[in-house]
């Protein structure tokens, strides 16, 4: 359980900087695209039909998602937008 919520605030973390790097003017092209991706993947219609697929999508698989987008941004934006 403490492992779920150590993830949960990496995740808070990586939410505030991939919030930073989208409004940053160097941001890569590649950016944007994939964070839309990962909303309409978090707000998918499986969450709702399946529930218990969707705890686990919510829970574990998301913020891993996002922890991998935020690791292939460029190291100057992850320095700058470091909190």
């Amino acid at each position: 359980m403490m492992r779920l919520f150590r993830l949960w605030r990496l995740g808070r973390q990586d939410l505030r900087l991939l919030w930073f790097a989208l409004r940053h003017r160097n941001r890569p092209v590649w950016l944007l695209p994939a964070a839309a991706a990962l909303v309409i993947y978090a707000l998918e219609p499986l969450n709702f039909t399946v529930p218990l697929l969707g705890v686990v999508d919510d829970f574990i698989l998301l913020p891993l998602a996002l922890h991998w987008l935020v690791k292939f941004l460029p190291a100057q934006i992850r320095a700058e937008g470091s909190f």
